[in-house]
């Protein structure tokens, strides 16, 4: 089996980690040949892929770029792939590829983050592209519902993502007390909610004045970037609050953590949260797209209404004043990714569909 994955770039996000952590993933499997093309540009994981990969970056320049989809159609052929596997907005260039290589396989997966707004999802060209895809697969059950009534594809799967420990060479140190750290870990988009999260931190810091925050993802350098870091010096919070901007050592930056926070007002299944269960840490989330599917509210963690800064910094100081429960969440988040969202459990779902579409 030849497989290729395919990703817009190889930027720190959670379709981007997906999509290397399924190509390494597959590249340890005995039956399989693993690729993956960044359409149009590279990033910080491409170091994390492994040796046996086959990859190929396009530098793409348009939506539109003959130059570029010739190369993929050659890289395609010289290599005798049989799937394709898309990610995100990469559907596009697949179906070009499917209309002069009738005999490729397309699989199409939607990690659309924002799921509360599907409603407002533009989707006309896909719709259009959707009825040369093999099968789709969803990281959310309403993503799942949405592919069924809005595209032309028949086989649709809701498949979980996975998540894995990076190996990657520790060199993020975070600032602060150790012992005292929270940790949100999510790029600086308007859906994940910053503004929310530094507002409830402000109150947290008022009974809990030693504790940290610690903002890791990419910075875009646009305007809602901007408006974040004038909200935190409006607040005065420079010295509680700190960005690192993205960083490959997760795993390490995680260590260094002792409560993790998403304050996202939507999301799909995000990567994030698969890392801090993981790494057993007490974690709160907002109750936005698979979120509580993975933490059961005061079993394995917190679940807090979107949008509620209150709801928020009481959750925070909930773990904060209770270091036994929060171990215990730890503990038992732990359990719950390692037991359903292992590399394991996926890869065998994500062979059946492609052993599948094969035997058409």
């Amino acid at each position: 089996m030849k497989v290729l994955q395919i990703i817009d770039s190889l930027e720190a996000g959670g379709a981007e980690r997906m999509a290397v952590n399924i190509t390494n993933a597959l590249s340890l499997q005995d039956n399989v040949n693993s690729y993956l093309c960044a359409t149009r540009k590279e990033g910080m994981l491409k170091t994390s892929l492994n040796d046996t990969v086959g990859y190929l970056c396009l530098n793409k320049r348009s939506t539109l770029d003959i130059a570029a989809t010739k190369r993929l159609y050659q890289f395609i052929k010289n290599n005798n792939i049989e799937i394709l596997h898309a990610h995100s907005t990469s559907f596009f260039i697949v179906t070009l590829i499917k209309l002069f290589k009738p005999n490729v396989k397309i699989v199409w997966h939607d990690h659309y983050g924002n799921s509360q707004f599907l409603e407002q999802r533009k989707s006309k060209i896909l719709h259009v592209c959707s009825k040369y895809f093999s099968h789709v697969i969803c990281v959310t059950d309403s993503l799942k519902d949405w592919a069924m009534t809005h595209l032309k594809t028949v086989k649709v799967a809701y498949v979980p993502n996975f998540v894995v420990k990076d190996s990657v060479k520790p060199s993020t140190i975070l600032k602060g007390v150790d012992g005292k750290r929270v940790l949100h870990l999510a790029n600086l988009r308007s859906q994940k909610d910053h503004f929310t999260l530094i507002k409830a931190f402000n109150e947290v810091i008022k009974e809990s004045p030693d504790y940290t925050l610690h903002c890791v993802g990419k910075d875009f350098e646009n305007d809602y970037s901007a408006q974040v870091f004038k909200y935190v010096e409006a607040l005065q919070l420079n010295t509680h609050v700190f960005f690192y901007g993205s960083k490959e050592d997760i795993s390490n930056i995680l260590s260094q953590s002792d409560i993790c926070v998403l304050s996202s007002k939507s999301e799909g299944l995000p990567i994030a949260l698969l890392e801090y269960g993981l790494a057993g840490k007490p974690t709160i989330v907002t109750d936005v797209g698979n979120c509580a599917e993975v933490i059961e509210n005061n079993v394995n963690g917190l679940v807090v209404p979107k949008e509620h800064p209150k709801a928020l910094a009481e959750g925070m100081l909930q773990i904060i004043g209770n270091t036994d429960k929060a171990r215990e969440y730890g503990r038992l988040l732990k359990h719950t990714v390692e037991e359903n969202y292992s590399q394991d459990v996926f890869i065998k779902k994500l062979t059946t569909i492609y052993n599948a579409i094969l035997n058409e």
